[in-house]
C-alpha cells in the first residue's frame, strides 16, 4: 500500500506537527507500507521542487503570487488550487492508493478536490481546530466571520472525507456534536517513540552549576511560550511557592510570542533572582535541561484548543522518568491521572497551582512511583506501535480491502 500524505509543513523544520508527522511516517513504514508527500505553501522556502529529508520524499508546493493571495481576506484560499495541482502531480508520479490530508482544512479540501479528480479515496486528520489555535494567537476572535467561515470549511471537508481521524477524545467529540458518525471517526492518539527517551536519573552537573541550581528545588517548563500555556500562571504562583520553599527556583526553557510580557511579569514581581531563562535550546542539548528539573509544570489556561486537544510535552516527560504537575484541562486529563502518572490542578487558579506545587514538593516519598506509574504509561499504552496500528482498519476499508 502506498499512502500520499498532504501537510501542512514538513522536517527540516521543526514543530510538533512535524514531529507527530515524522513518527507516524517511521512507522508506517515499519509496517510495510509506502509513503509519498506533498507540502503545502505555508511550508516555506524550498530549494529544489522534489527533496529529500531524513529518506522521505518531499514534493513542495511554491506559494502563489496571483492577486488572490494579496488580498488579506482571500489570500488562505488562494493556497488551495497550486496545492491540488501539485497533488494530482503527484499523484500521477507516485500512484498512491489513498490521500491521507492533515489539518488545517484547506489541504483537505485541496485532497478532496484531487481526489475527486482521481477517484482515489481521501482520509483527512485532524490535529486541531485551526481557528481555535488563531483565537490564541490574536488573528481572529472566537465567533467571529473568519472563525465561523473556518469551522465551516472544517465540517465539510470532515463531511465529504472518506474517513476522518483525530488525535483524541475531545476533538472526535466536538465532531460528533456536529452531527458526524461516530463510525466514520478513528482516533490516532498522541504518543511517544520510547526508545528515544532514555530515564533521566541524574542531573546535568555542568548546566547545574552554570545556572547556579545547586541545592535548589527546580520547577520547570520546556517549550513554546504561547499565551495558552499559562506560564503567566505559573510566574505569579512562585512567590507563593518561595514563601513556602525559599530554595524554589523556575527555570523556563524555550521562546515565543509570550516571552517579553513574562519577562516583565517576572520583574514586576521581584522574582528575577528565582527565574531564570536561558532562551531556545539546541534539540540534542534538551535532554540536559530536563534533568534539572524537579517538577515540571504545565499550566495551561481552559480555553477550546486546550480543553480538545492533548499536548505531546506531558507524554515525554513521562518517557524520561520526570514528575509532571499540569492544570485539569481536558487535553491533559486525558494523558494525566491524578496522583498516579502526575498531579492535576484546578485551571486558570494561581492558588491552586501553587498549593498543589507545594504538596508535591513537600510528599517526595510519593515521586519513584509516580515516576514508575508514567513510564509504564507511555512504554505499554501511549507508544506510535500502538497508535499507528489503528490506520490500519479504515486504510483496508476505504481501499476496499
Amino acid at each position: 500500500m502506498k499512502i500520499l500524505h498532504i501537510l501542512d509543513h514538513s522536517i527540516p523544520l521543526h514543530s510538533g506537527y512535524t514531529f507527530r508527522t515524522r513518527s507516524i511516517l517511521r512507522q508506517q513504514h515499519a509496517l510495510g507500507w509506502q509513503t509519498c508527500h506533498v507540502t503545502s505553501p505555508k511550508h516555506g522556502k524550498f530549494e529544489q521542487d522534489i527533496e529529500e529529508v531524513d529518506g522521505l520524499k518531499f514534493y513542495r508546493t511554491p506559494v502563489p503570487n496571483g492577486l488572490l493571495s494579496r488580498l488579506p481576506a482571500l489570500s488562505q484560499m488562494a493556497l488551495i488550487a497550486p496545492m491540488r495541482k501539485r497533488i494530482l502531480e503527484a499523484i500521477e508520479q507516485e500512484k498512491p492508493d489513498v490521500l491521507h490530508a492533515h489539518s488545517p482544512a484547506l489541504n483537505g479540501l485541496a485532497a478532496l478536490q484531487a481526489g475527486r479528480k482521481t477517484g482515489l479515496p481521501v482520509v483527512y486528520e485532524i490535529r486541531a481546530f485551526w481557528e481555535d489555535a488563531a483565537v490564541d494567537h490574536g488573528t481572529c476572535k472566537q465567533g467571529d466571520l473568519r472563525y465561523r467561515l473556518t469551522r465551516k470549511l472544517e465540517t465539510h471537508v470532515v463531511r465529504q472525507a472518506d474517513k476522518v481521524t483525530t488525535i483524541c477524545e475531545g476533538l472526535k467529540q466536538d465532531l460528533l456534536s456536529r452531527g458526524v458518525p461516530e463510525s466514520k471517526i478513528t482516533v490516532i492518539p498522541n504518543a511517544v517513540n520510547i526508545e528515544q527517551f532514555n530515564l533521566i536519573t541524574a542531573k546535568d552537573s555542568q548546566l547545574e552549576k552554570q545556572f547556579g541550581l545547586q541545592n535548589k528545588r527546580v520547577l520547570g517548563f520546556l517549550g513554546s511560550f504561547y499565551a495558552y500555556e499559562g506560564l503567566d500562571l505559573l510566574i505569579r504562583a512562585m512567590p507563593f511557592i518561595i514563601k513556602q520553599f525559599p530554595d524554589a527556583v523556575l527555570l523556563l526553557v524555550g521562546g515565543g510570542p509570550q516571552e517579553q510580557n513574562l519577562k516583565f511579569l517576572i520583574k514586576e514581581l521581584g522574582i528575577e533572582d528565582k527565574v531564570i531563562m536561558p532562551g531556545r535550546v539546541p534539540h540534542d542539548e534538551v535532554s540536559g535541561y530536563y534533568s534539572l528539573v524537579d517538577l515540571l509544570v504545565y499550566p495551561r489556561k481552559s480555553m477550546r484548543l486546550t480543553e480538545l486537544v492533548t499536548p505531546l510535552k506531558p507524554l515525554e516527560a513521562m518517557a524520561q522518568g520526570k514528575l509532571l504537575l499540569a492544570s485539569d484541562v481536558g487535553g491533559h486529563k486525558e494523558l494525566i491521572e491524578d496522583r498516579k502518572t502526575g498531579w492535576l490542578f484546578k485551571s486558570d487558579d494561581v492558588q491552586a497551582l501553587a498549593g498543589k506545587a507545594g504538596e508535591v514538593l513537600a510528599n517526595q516519598g510519593d515521586w519513584p512511583q509516580v515516576i514508575a506509574n508514567g513510564r509504564e504509561f507511555v512504554e505499554k499504552v501511549r507508544n506510535w506501535p500502538n497508535s499507528v496500528a489503528n490506520y490500519q482498519a479504515l486504510y483496508k476499508e476505504i481501499c476496499g480491502g
